[in-house]
Order: C-alpha cells, then sequence, then structure tokens
C-alpha cells in the first residue's frame, strides 16, 4: 500500500506511546490519522499537531467504538487502516501469601477480566467492526489489497513474567487470533499482522527513574537501551506498506528474551 493523503487510518491508543508515535509517522506521509482515546486533553492535541482528528473511545463498548468509527469516517472517510494500541497492564500473581497477614488470596478475576476485555476483545473488537468498513472500498493495489490491520501484543505474549497472567493472556490472545483472522479477511484483500514489542520507552515508564530505565534497557542484547516509540511506528508504517507481510507476529525487541522476573 502506497501511503499518501488519500488515506485514511484510525489508531486506537493513539493519544500516547506507540499510538501517538505511529499515528506522527503515518502523518508524515500525509495519511489523515483518527486518533482513538479516553485521553481527550492529549488527543486533542496529537491531533491538532498532526492535521488528524480526536475520537474519544472506549474499546470494550460496542457503542463507543461504533461513535468514534462513524465520527473518524465523517471527517476522514473510511479507513483502509487500523493500528491497535489501546491496552494496559497489571501485575498479580495467579496466587499468593499476603505480606502483612499471611493470608493466601487468589488472583482477583474482575481485573484479570478487565485486562481481557481491553486488549484482546478490544482489539478484536476494532478489527471486526474496521474490516467490515474497508470490505464496502475498492481494491487499490495490483494484487486486490483494500487495507490492513496492525496489531500491538508484546513479548509477554511468549516469555510473560512472575504477575502476568492477565497480561500475557491478553496478548497471547492477539498473537493467537493474527493468523486466522488474516484468514478470514484474505479474500477482501485486507491483511493483518501483530507487532510484539519488547522494553520501550512509554509512558508506562514516565515515573521511573533514569537508573531503572537503564537497568532494564542493560538486559536487552543489542541495542542495550529502551527501545524507541518511533522504531515501532517505522515498523508500524512498514507493515502497512509491505503487501506481502500478512498474519505475521513480529517481535521488535533487541532479541530480548525476558526472565521470570
Amino acid at each position: 500500500m502506497n501511503l499518501d493523503e488519500n488515506i485514511s487510518a484510525v489508531i486506537t491508543g493513539g493519544a500516547s506511546g506507540l499510538g501517538e508515535a505511529t499515528a506522527r509517522e503515518l502523518s508524515k506521509f500525509g495519511v489523515k490519522c483518527a486518533l482513538f482515546d479516553l485521553n481527550a486533553e492529549k488527543g486533542e492535541a496529537v491531533a491538532s499537531d498532526i492535521g488528524g482528528v480526536f475520537c474519544e473511545a472506549n474499546v470494550t463498548s460496542d457503542e463507543s467504538i461504533v461513535a468514534a468509527f462513524e465520527k473518524a469516517r465523517s471527517i476522514n472517510g473510511q479507513e483502509r487502516i487500523l493500528i491497535n494500541c489501546a491496552g494496559i497492564g497489571i501485575a498479580i500473581k495467579t496466587a499468593a501469601r499476603d505480606k502483612k497477614t499471611g493470608d493466601i488470596v487468589p488472583h482477583p478475576l474482575d481485573p484479570f477480566n478487565q485486562v481481557i476485555q481491553i486488549n484482546l476483545v478490544g482489539s478484536f473488537r476494532c478489527i471486526a467492526y474496521s474490516s467490515a468498513g474497508m470490505m464496502s472500498l475498492d481494491p487499490i493495489t495490483e494484487d486486490g489489497g483494500r487495507g490492513v490491520v496492525v496489531n500491538t501484543a508484546s513479548v509477554a505474549a511468549e516469555d510473560g513474567q512472575i504477575g502476568q497472567a492477565a497480561y500475557s493472556a491478553s496478548k497471547g490472545g492477539i498473537v493467537g487470533m493474527t493468523l486466522p483472522v488474516a484468514r478470514d479477511l484474505s479474500r477482501e484483500g485486507i491483511r493483518v499482522n501483530t507487532i510484539l514489542p519488547g522494553l520501550f520507552d512509554t509512558p508506562l515508564f514516565a515515573g521511573a527513574p533514569d537508573e531503572l530505565k537503564q537497568s532494564l534497557g542493560a538486559q536487552v542484547p543489542f541495542p542495550s537501551r529502551l527501545g524507541y516509540p518511533t522504531e515501532y511506528g517505522a515498523l508500524a508504517r512498514h507493515v502497512c506498506e509491505n503487501e506481502m507481510l500478512n498474519g505475521e507476529s513480529i517481535r521488535l525487541d533487541g532479541a530480548i528474551r525476558m526472565a521470570p522476573r
């Protein structure tokens, strides 16, 4: 797919971090970007900066997502690109002993379900609505391509750490659905791929001291640092452009393999 002003994109989690970096990268090529996020202040600021549109969106709600797509399409037209970056993470052991009382406490199911609903079901919800819209478009590539979806998983999908049962399950689910969804949409010329980032300098580390960031970065074989969101954005752009990339899950991690903790 050639990226230019005739292409529209939707980026979930587009107000910050990997989503923001991807929106900025695509906008350099003239792509009209709609940022789906709950943070209106940041989302409006980024959208204004790149000439895009902000759409307040909760990926766990059909009503919210339908309204966001309607707003984005009314301004930018039907999107040909969907980048799923919205997500959260928690750290809770499957069962643990309370440090103060010694009581054995099982993992509460509400936060587990919330992570699954946002990261996994939320991603699929956006794929389903976006791909249905893409199917209404005419092909624009020699191979009959209509659009592309790029999901965000995590290296935790393959080597999750202690306390990451919910997060790893959600990201592993994204990896697991990538190929079947790509196969579902293959006859319609819609490609589906997933990126598995390693340790990246995102808002997750915003309040972390430099010493911690350096310590974490030192665990990466090469380059020994946290990844830059712009590096994620560059790969997401390439996935959009490269027509042969389909049904793939790609690690972007500097060769790190996460230890148990």
